[in-house]
């Protein structure tokens, strides 16, 4: 158990961690709205109801998450700057010695999506239809989940995770902040319960890292891989959720298997490649960490 941050105006870290949930659903909800208004008067079309269309436009898609993320960037801001008076890059933005970190993050994802997908289509459950690259596309693609990176890392690993880990032991604080990872996702479209069991083991394999590093950088490098070879590139739809992609296939056979309309991650296999990909970076990061403590 950590010791807690003297300076906070709350001194325990889980209350921190719990009281920060209510402000950034109001706070992000509010900043989409505002983006929603923004592209309606650009566009000249104003539509709520798209917000919960699973194939919205990408302005509308980039928009909302753009001002979701910044809405996001904000709470937690002033969070760390009035509740727990700490610098906000202390939340782990450093980049010193983080290349390999950023390495491996890159790295995992394209690995599981592409040994998954491999898979599926020696299994005869996948079929490329036919490749289409698009530059524009690929970029407006890379700026998305960019975007979805950064705003759902910096609240659950950057301030919800670090929170918990000044009360409890840090595998507890990173089972509780994978819970309210998964609970993030629960409205998703075409959600699965192997789809929630499968976001809770990416909550667990996105904060490993984290619990023995105190950096934002691995996590955030293999949650936008994770994502972006999901679907721009492998033609998977992403949490339920469709995109441009590179690659055009087709999905056939059992869902436990392919994971049906939720996309890769709602299948069984996705499940056994997060376990794997858990238990090697625990054991990656727990000899980094010995190691650091023996120097």
């Amino acid at each position: 158990m950590n010791q807690s941050n003297q300076n906070s105006a709350i001194k325990k870290g889980w209350l921190r961690a719990l009281l920060i949930i209510i402000p950034f659903f109001i706070v992000t909800g509010i900043f989409q709205l505002i983006g929603l208004i923004l592209h309606s008067a650009i566009t000249g079309n104003l539509n709520l109801e798209s917000l919960q269309n699973v194939n919205m436009s990408d302005g509308l898609m980039l928009t909302t998450q753009f001002s979701g993320t910044l809405g996001t960037l904000f709470i937690v801001w002033v969070f760390t700057k009035y509740i727990d008076r700490k610098a906000f890059i202390d939340l782990g933005f450093s980049l010193k010695n983080q290349t390999k970190n950023i390495l491996y993050g890159l790295l995992a994802g394209f690995v599981m999506m592409g040994l998954g997908t491999i898979l599926l289509w020696a299994n005869g459950n996948l079929t490329i239809d036919s490749i289409n690259f698009g530059l524009a596309s690929l970029l407006q693609s890379v700026f998305l989940f960019t975007l979805v990176s950064v705003n759902e890392e910096v609240f659950v690993r950057g301030y919800i995770l670090p929170n918990f880990m000044e009360s409890m032991n840090k595998y507890i604080a990173l089972i509780l902040s994978s819970l309210i990872f998964t609970i993030l996702h629960l409205m998703n479209p075409g959600v699965s319960f192997i789809g929630v069991t499968n976001i809770f083991l990416a909550g667990i394999l996105l904060g490993i890292g984290y619990i023995f590093t105190k950096n934002l950088w691995f996590p955030l490098a293999l949650h936008f891989s994770w994502n972006f070879f999901q679907g721009p590139i492998f033609g998977f739809e992403v949490s339920g959720t469709n995109t441009d992609t590179l690659i055009t296939q087709t999905i056939t056979g059992s869902e436990l298997l392919t994971g049906g309309k939720f996309g890769f991650e709602g299948s069984l296999l996705a499940s056994l490649l997060c376990t794997a990909c858990i238990i090697l970076f625990w054991f990656i990061y727990k000899k980094q960490d010995y190691r650091l403590l023996s120097a």
